[in-house]
C-alpha cells in the first residue's frame, strides 16, 4: 500500500512545529522560566533543549523514516510485540488528551468573540467559572451540557477531523501552511503592543533579569528538561507519525535542529509578549510583577482579560488577536495529536483514511461532551493531572531505556540518521540518549512520585485538590492506568496483510 508523504520538506518542519506550538508554550513557558532564574534560566533550557530535546526528536524522527509507520507499527516493525505495546500506550495517551485539549481551545474560540465588547466584565474569575464554565457542581458531577462550550467545541472538531479526512498532504500540510505562519504574525503583533504599553519594562525586567544562584539548584535544571520534554510533543507518538511521512532522502538531524529551535524562538516570543502584559498590569495595578505572574487556564482566561480591560486602546482588537493565536496554536496541535490514533487504526485494522478518522476521531469528540459540561472543568483537571503526571514522563523514560539500553538500537538508528544527514550524529548523540536522557528523565519520575506522596495530597482526603477517593480512582487514576492497558490490549492482534512487510527507507 502507497503510503503518503509530505509535500515539501517545508511543509513537514511547519507540520511538526505546529504540533510542539502549543497552549504550552504561550501560558507554560514565560512562567517556568520566571520563576527558575529569569534570563539565568536559559542556560539549562538550552543545555537540556541540546541534550534531550533534539537528541530524542532526532531518535523519533528516525524510527518513524526507517520503519514506515505510525507509533506502533513502526515500533513493531523494530522489535515485534516486545515493542509495539509501547506505541499503543502512546497512541492511548495522545487519545486522552485530545479529548480535554479540544475543550480548552474551544474555550480559547469563544473568548475571542468575547474579546471585542469585553463580555467578561470586572470580575473577571467569576465569569470564567460561574458565568462561563457553569460550574456549580461537586467534582465528579457532570451537571448539564453548558452550550456555550459545546458549540465551539463541535466547530473545533469540525475543522480538526476535516482537515484530517483531506490527508497528509491536502491537509495536515496545507493547514499548518496557514496555521503557523499566521500565528507567528498574530505575536508578533501582541508582542509590539505589549512592549510599548506603560509598564511593560516591569515585565520584561522580572523576566528577562538572571538570577545565577538559582543555576545551582538542580530542581530549576530538572525544570528546564522538564518543560523541554513536554513542550516538543515528545513520546506522544506525534513525531514517529509525522516522519513516517517524510520522503526517502530526508535531512532527518537537520529537520529536528530546526523544530527544537523553531519551537523556542516562539516560546521567547511568548515569553516577551506575556510578561510585557504582565508588566503592565502591575504597573496599573501599582503592586509587584511577582502578584500578577501566573500561569496555566489563570494566566489565559482571568489575567489576560484583565489586562485587555486596562488597555489605553485597541482593547478588542488585541483580545481576538491573543485568542485567536491561542486557538491556532491549539487546532495545529490537536491535528497532530489525532493523526496519531486515526494512523495507528488505520494500518492495525486494514481501515481507509476516511473510516479511521470518522472514527478514532469521532469517539474523541464525543467523549470530549464530557468537559463541555457543568462539572467538565473537575474531570478535565483530574485527567490532565494523572496523564501528564504518570503518563507522558514516564513513556519517554521507558521510550528511551527500551531503544538504546534494552533494544541496542542506537547503532543502527545513528547509521539511518547519518545517510541522508547533513549534521552526522556521533558520540555525543548516544551519550545524551544512553546516560543524560534516562537520569533526567529517572530523576524527574522519582521527584514526581515523592513530590505526589509528600506534598500535593490533601491532608484530610489524602487525594489530589482533596477529591474524593472514588473520583481520584475513576476520574485520573483509572485513566492512566487504562491507557497502558488499552495499549497492551491493542498489541494483541495481528496487523492487517497490508502492513506486514514493508521497504525500509
Amino acid at each position: 500500500m502507497e503510503r503518503s508523504q509530505w509535500g515539501t520538506r517545508a511543509g513537514f518542519i511547519l507540520a511538526a512545529v505546529g504540533s510542539a506550538v502549543g497552549l504550552g508554550n504561550i501560558w507554560r513557558f514565560p512562567y517556568v522560566a520566571y520563576e527558575n532564574g529569569g534570563g539565568a534560566f536559559f542556560i539549562p533550557y538550552l543545555f537540556a533543549l541540546l541534550t534531550a530535546g533534539i537528541p530524542i526528536l532526532i531518535m523519533e524522527f528516525t524510527i518513524g523514516h526507517r520503519y514506515r509507520g505510525s507509533a506502533p507499527l513502526s515500533f513493531f516493525r523494530m522489535k515485534g510485540k516486545a515493542a509495539e505495546w509501547l506505541g499503543w500506550w502512546q497512541i492511548f495517551v495522545s487519545f486522552v488528551i485530545s479529548t480535554y485539549y479540544a475543550v480548552i481551545i474551544a474555550w480559547a474560540m469563544r473568548y475571542t468573540f468575547f474579546s471585542f465588547d469585553q463580555a467578561w466584565g470586572t470580575d473577571t474569575e467569576t465569569f470564567l467559572f460561574a458565568d462561563f464554565l457553569q460550574l456549580d457542581v461537586a467534582p465528579g458531577e457532570t451537571g448539564g451540557i453548558v452550550w456555550g462550550i459545546f458549540v465551539p467545541l463541535a466547530i473545533v472538531w469540525i475543522i480538526s477531523l476535516g482537515i484530517l479526512l483531506a490527508g497528509v498532504k491536502k491537509g495536515i500540510e496545507l493547514a499548518n501552511r496557514f496555521f503557523i505562519p499566521t500565528l507567528v504574525i498574530l505575536f508578533m503583533i501582541i508582542v509590539i503592543r505589549a512592549v510599548t504599553l506603560p509598564g511593560s519594562e516591569l515585565g520584561l525586567t522580572a523576566f528577562f533579569q538572571p538570577d545565577f544562584d538559582r543555576i545551582w539548584d538542580p530542581t530549576v535544571w530538572v525544570a528546564a528538561y522538564g518543560h523541554i520534554f513536554f513542550s516538543l510533543s515528545i513520546a506522544f507518538a506525534i513525531m514517529i507519525t509525522y516522519s513516517s511521512y517524510l520522503p526517502k532522502k530526508s535531512d532527518i538531524t537537520n529537520n529536528a535542529f530546526i523544530t527544537g529551535f523553531a519551537n523556542s524562538g516562539f516560546e521567547l516570543l511568548a515569553g516577551i509578549g506575556v510578561f510585557a502584559a504582565l508588566g503592565f498590569m502591575a504597573a496599573q495595578s501599582n503592586v509587584a510583577v511577582e502578584e500578577v505572574a501566573t500561569a496555566g487556564v489563570g494566566l489565559a482566561f482571568v489575567v489576560f482579560p484583565q489586562i485587555i480591560n486596562e488597555l489605553p486602546g485597541l482593547n478588542g482588537i488585541f483580545g481576538a488577536v491573543f485568542f485567536f493565536s491561542l486557538t491556532l496554536a491549539g487546532l495545529s496541535s490537536l491535528i497532530s495529536i489525532t493523526e496519531t490514533y486515526v494512523a495507528g487504526f488505520s494500518e492495525k485494522f486494514g481501515l481507509s483514511r476516511k473510516v479511521a478518522v470518522l472514527v478514532g476521531g469521532g469517539a474523541a469528540a464525543l467523549i470530549s461532551i464530557l468537559f463541555a459540561t457543568q462539572g467538565g472543568l473537575f474531570f478535565l483537571d483530574v485527567a490532565d493531572y494523572f496523564i501528564n503526571q504518570f503518563g507522558v514522563a514516564l513513556i519517554g523514560l521507558v521510550e528511551v531505556v527500551l531503544v538504546i539500553w534494552i533494544f541496542r538500537k542506537a547503532t543502527d538508528l545513528q547509521a539511518h540518521a547519518n545517510l541522508t544527514s547533513d549534521i552526522r550524529l556521533g558520540g555525543w548523540w548516544k551519550i545524551c540518549l544512553g546516560v543524560i536522557t534516562p537520569l533526567v528523565l529517572g530523576y524527574m519520575m522519582f521527584g514526581l512520585l515523592t513530590q505526589n506522596l509528600f506534598q500535593e495530597f490533601d491532608t484530610e482526603t489524602g487525594n489530589y485538590e482533596g477529591y474524593t477517593n472514588t473520583f481520584i480512582l475513576f476520574g485520573g487514576a483509572a485513566v492512566a492506568v487504562g491507557a497502558l492497558v488499552l495499549g497492551i490490549l491493542f498489541s494483541i492482534g495481528k496487523w492487517h496483510r497490508d502492513h506486514v512487510e514493508y521497504e525500509e527507507q
